[in-house]
């Protein structure tokens, strides 16, 4: 075999080669995404959250405001979503499936004690704010209107410290508690309570809302947020 041959013959091989290669890579299923586990279930819970609570910051902003007019159908809508998702579905899971699991294995006692006490306070504001977005008249006058933006900075205030404080240390120990195959099965069972309360996509559905909220508001690009050296 000549020297050309040999050559031609070696840039064959590789072509093949390559080519084989890239069909067996295309033919290769994709992967699916890996399922998301019961702690990082409740930390993206905390995300829809804490996007509430920044409505709830620029309405309260606004109520102290004299000239501003009370967004009383926004606020009116994030107070139910806070209620249905926030109260009734995550803070629920909390206190059925999290912090009585700690409290039997002996950890995070005091804490839980708190978390549970802040949640029947944040339910009494839910209830008084959303009670002030009632009537015609809603918040138009100028107590009402401070009055329910003291409550709207009270929740804020309470509830930041509060899901922080879950993250950092009261999910971590929880997530302790069970092995593997444990932590799976649990993972499937907070899924289904998810449908059986919020429908197929409870979160997404949150998620959706707080969105559409954030633009009522104005306050739906991230960029508005960052830091201006002017």
């Amino acid at each position: 075999m000549s020297t050309n041959e040999a050559s031609s013959r070696r840039r064959f091989l590789s072509t093949v080669v390559l080519l084989s290669a890239g069909s067996t890579a295309s033919a290769a299923p994709k992967s699916k995404p890996s399922e998301v586990n019961a702690t990082e279930d409740l930390m993206r819970e905390h995300g829809v959250i804490r996007r509430t609570l920044l409505v709830y910051e620029e309405i309260a902003r606004r109520l102290d405001l004299r000239e501003e007019k009370a967004p009383v159908e926004v606020l009116a809508q994030a107070t139910r979503l806070m209620r249905r998702f926030g109260e009734a579905y995550h803070e629920k899971t909390e206190e059925t499936e999290v912090f009585p699991r700690l409290v039997k294995a002996g950890q995070q006692k005091e804490l839980v004690q708190v978390l549970i006490e802040q949640h029947a306070a944040g339910r009494k504001l839910t209830e008084s704010i959303l009670a002030a977005t009632s009537g015609r008249d809603a918040l138009t006058q100028p107590q009402p209107r401070a009055e329910t933006a003291r409550q709207l900075n009270l929740f804020i205030r309470m509830y930041g410290p509060h899901a922080a404080r879950e993250d950092t240390d009261l999910f971590p120990a929880f997530r302790n508690l069970f092995d593997e195959k444990q932590f799976k099965e649990l993972g499937e069972r907070f899924e289904e309570q998810e449908h059986r309360l919020l429908g197929s996509n409870g979160f997404e559905n949150a998620r959706k809302e707080v969105a559409q909220l954030e633009r009522a508001l104005g306050i739906h690009d991230l960029a508005r947020f960052t830091p201006s050296e002017r």
